[in-house]
């Protein structure tokens, strides 16, 4: 609980708070310009969270399993490495916005008008991309080395900022210039320039458990690929999901501007409580890592169960007051009938998935913590490929059952993929660890640096 309810007050801030009160705002200019915000959000921007992502769970994994074994000098490195490999990453996202904004928009197949709305949008997220990939990174270093108080206080300060922002600059208030959805965009990087001073004052202060220094940033290709090693499973498992999403919202465009509508709205509510339980995952995997690191392997079982326990009784509550109160949340953002009747339908196959969410997210992370990452990502990626996008199209257009045919899908591919990966962690090969072993003994000449 030391370690989840930072992670879970950090989500709530930098998660559901913002989410709900930045779609409200979005939902002020209507619905061009809430379908053109979250197409973005969950199609391009989500692409970068899944990088990010896998790169971030590499980097905890590996700091964890440092800090377990008593050598924070490794650590250190890592999270230099890591700091490097986003700058990377954010100066060719930023290059890719600047040049191909609109291309990369109508890959989403959004009509002409959401396409012309967004364009502005697309190309500021992209060039302002450093905020959000340092944050990321930032959480995961500190996760890994078993703090995560600090990032919950800069979660609130960069929460507040960004929100801020956006009411001042998307409407005009107090002053500010009136810029619309651009004002989404800017507000957004208001709250990561704050956040990025906060992170560095942490990391190059040296007040936190984990001290980047000079000699930590020179690139050092050897600990990059270290990290990278465990990050592209993760990666590649994440990518799997966002693959699904970014079809079927191609698909939705098939259905109208209305369904697509319904599915982007549908879309932020439903993660809502994944925002809230997934960090509870994230201390299973801190504990799996930090347990596995000092050979203590009754506890890293120990951590799985009691996080099973929480997870259960947190996501069913959850998803049993989403399928109940789904028609209230949507009507906060939209009053058209026919996207809060495709969204109301949308919402009960999300509140029903977050039965097995209960298990899939600790099943995933502990697995992660373990370094045990292929198997997952297979599994994610073979239940994309072959289950879940298949069935989605034969029931949406062959048996014609529209929009609920790619609910359905989505269900049943995520009862699967949480059958399967339980089944492989039943089995207790995780408790080996090769990957993340062999990760971390590969850093002993690298990373402990004068």
């Amino acid at each position: 609980m030391v370690l989840a309810l930072p992670l879970v007050a950090t989500s709530l801030f930098g998660g559901v708070l913002f989410q709900l009160v930045d779609l409200k705002l979005i939902s002020g200019m209507g619905d061009q310009a809430v379908t053109a915000v979250v197409v973005t959000n969950q199609s391009l921007r989500q692409f970068i969270f899944m990088l990010v992502m896998g790169a971030s769970f590499g980097t905890q994994g590996l700091i964890a399993r440092s800090v377990g074994e008593g050598k924070p000098d490794r650590a250190d490195h890592v999270a230099g490495q890591t700091l490097v490999m986003g700058l990377i990453l954010s100066c060719f996202l930023a290059a890719a916005g600047l040049a191909f904004p609109g291309e990369l928009l109508g890959m989403m197949n959004v009509s002409p008008e959401v396409l012309a709305v967004g364009i502005p949008y697309v190309r500021l997220v992209l060039l302002l991309n450093f905020g959000f990939v340092f944050v990321n990174i930032f959480n995961a270093i500190l996760n890994g080395a078993g703090d995560t108080a600090t990032p919950f206080l800069i979660a609130v300060v960069q929460t507040l900022l960004a929100l801020f922002g956006e009411w001042c600059l998307i409407y005009g208030n107090l002053g500010m210039p009136a810029l619309g959805i651009r004002g989404v965009a800017l507000g957004i990087g208001v709250g990561q320039v704050g956040s990025i001073i906060l992170i560095s004052r942490v990391l190059f202060g040296g007040s936190s458990r984990v001290h980047v220094r000079s000699h930590h940033l020179r690139p050092h290709p050897a600990v990059m690929k270290s990290v990278l090693v465990l990050a592209w499973p993760p990666a590649l498992q994440m990518l799997g999901t966002f693959l699904v999403t970014v079809f079927f919202i191609r698909i939705m465009g098939n259905f109208g501007d209305t369904a697509q509508t319904a599915y982007s709205i549908g879309l932020r509510l439903g993660m809502l409580a994944p925002m809230i339980c997934f960090p509870l995952a994230g201390a299973v995997s801190t504990l799996v890592g930090q347990a596995l690191g000092s050979n203590n392997v009754s506890r890293a079982w120990r951590s799985i169960r009691v996080g099973l326990g929480v997870h259960i009784v947190l996501m069913w509550t959850l998803g049993t007051a989403l399928y109940f109160f789904r028609e209230t949340l949507l009507r906060i953002f939209t009053d058209d009938p026919e996207v809060i009747a495709i969204g109301s339908r949308m919402l009960v196959w999300q509140a029903a998935s977050f039965f097995p969410l209960a298990f899939s997210f600790v099943f995933f992370r502990a697995l992660q913590g373990a370094g045990d990452v292929i198997v997952p990502m297979l599994v994610t990626v073979m239940n994309a490929l072959l289950l879940t996008l298949p069935l989605g199209i034969y029931l949406a257009e062959t048996r014609n059952m529209g929009p609920d045919g790619l609910f359905i899908a989505q269900f049943i591919s995520t009862m699967t993929g949480t059958v399967i990966t339980g089944a492989w962690l039943a089995t207790g090969r995780w408790t080996r660890a090769h990957s993340t072993r062999t990760a971390t003994d590969s850093l002993e000449k690298t990373s402990e640096r004068p």
